[in-house]
């Protein structure tokens, strides 16, 4: 996953670690934590509290979306109560599950370690953007014919993942699909039949 952020040399990760979501706004003030992609942080005076709005443009499976956001709010959050792309799931809200992930700008990430505010300009694909029309991408077909989901909570997540990598590299190996996919916490432990989906798309079934 990329979680890393740029020139500060600590990971999204060990920031949201111990944070609840109510925390995050307020600790990316005080922390001054930046955008990677900006030269600088959220000033506190733009943002008055941690409960500070901006309206921010997103583009969420190729479509454009004019919101206004907390600063504290999470990419997570504002996919899922505001736009209603609910197939993102939120399993621990810390970085850590990866029920969540969604893919921006062609890589993996965490989507409940990401600020909404930070998306401005960024493309973002949840899963609900993978069908087109009636038809299923080819690694949601996989992961059916294979049985990859159990309970089907994380299976939105390890799709996405596994997406990220196709996108990147169409042929990936078994330890390829294995390190993409390990962010990734199966509650059913059913990794074999995932790896296996992945692998059968990359024409490499077993």
């Amino acid at each position: 996953m990329d979680n890393e952020v740029k020139g500060k040399g600590v990971s999204r990760r060990d920031f949201l670690k111990g944070l609840g979501g109510g925390a995050i706004g307020s600790a990316v003030i005080s922390t001054g934590l930046l955008d990677p992609n900006k030269a600088e942080a959220y000033p506190t005076e733009s943002t008055g509290t941690s409960r500070g709005k901006s309206t921010i443009n997103l583009k969420v499976n190729g479509k454009s979306y004019r919101l206004e956001v907390e600063h504290r709010d999470t990419l997570a959050e504002v996919l899922r109560d505001q736009l209603g792309f609910t197939g993102t799931k939120v399993g621990c809200n810390r970085g850590e599950c990866g029920a969540c992930t969604v893919i921006i700008n062609g890589r993996s990430f965490y989507s409940c370690s990401q600020l909404a505010v930070w998306m401005e300009g960024k493309e973002i694909l949840t899963i609900e953007g993978l069908e087109k029309g009636d038809k299923l991408d080819p690694i949601q077909e996989a992961f059916i014919e294979n049985d990859g989901p159990q309970c089907g909570f994380c299976t939105s997540g390890q799709i996405m993942s596994a997406k990220a990598l196709l996108l990147r590299n169409p042929g990936p190996n078994e330890a390829e699909v294995r390190n993409a996919l390990s962010g990734n916490l199966c509650r059913c432990g059913n990794y074999n039949r995932e790896v296996a989906a992945v692998l059968a798309v990359a024409g490499k079934g077993r």
